[in-house]
């Protein structure tokens, strides 16, 4: 039977703090960077919730307007997520992963155009990939899971789930008896706890194997 490691994309494959940081910088200067980044943080998921049938790119724009952006630059985030950066151990880690029998798949809250671009950066295929914009629902919503098993096939049994946000994430997929791989990029304290905690994804494929035999 086939395993599968589905992933969120954004902070966990992609760079995205330092995506955000750098339009917000830009936008607001160095100084108002980092607490526009944590109110950012705050406001995304109160705008998905609001209206959970919302493009990622409309997410982002009533986030960024809510922030104070001018009009003419709420679309700021958009235009420059497609040339966001990988984590640089991201590719290797993910072909070692494939290497082992692996399928993988992307359950990402954002829209199909913008996750090919960042796919096409880290450059390995994926099997299967599921966007926000597509089922009118964002995660810590269960939906992209119901839609991975119903899409994949696959049995939770060999099965793992990989990602940096304990909100979005690793705890929606622990509340579904999942395993769960969290990627600690931030040195934050797990709740709730994740099966296995790496700090990159470095190491995976090897912690993979411990959960899915």
């Amino acid at each position: 039977m086939e395993r599968w490691a589905t992933f969120d994309c954004y902070g966990t494959l992609i760079d995205w703090n330092a995506g955000i940081g750098r339009e917000l910088e830009r936008l607001f200067g160095a100084d108002a960077a980092t607490a526009l980044l944590r109110r950012y943080h705050e406001l995304e998921p109160e705008v998905q919730r609001e209206r959970p049938a919302r493009t990622y790119r409309e997410v982002m724009a009533v986030t960024l307007a809510r922030l104070g952006a001018p009009p003419a630059e709420q679309d700021a985030l958009a235009r420059s997520l497609p040339a966001w950066e990988p984590f640089p151990e991201v590719p290797a880690s993910l072909e070692a992963v494939r290497a082992r029998g692996y399928r993988l798949a992307v359950l990402s809250n954002t829209d199909r155009d913008l996750l090919e671009a960042s796919l096409a950066r880290i450059g390995v295929p994926f099997e299967l990939s599921i966007v926000a914009s597509e089922i009118g629902s964002y995660k810590p919503a269960r939906r992209h899971w119901d839609e991975f098993f119903a899409r994949s096939g696959a049995s939770p049994e060999r099965h793992v789930h990989v990602a940096a946000s304990l909100f979005h994430d690793v705890a929606p997929a622990v509340a579904l008896g999942l395993r769960t791989v969290w990627i600690n990029r931030l040195g934050e304290e797990p709740e709730p706890q994740p099966d296995i905690e790496l700090h990159s994804l470095e190491g995976l494929a090897e912690a993979l194997e411990e959960l899915v035999s």
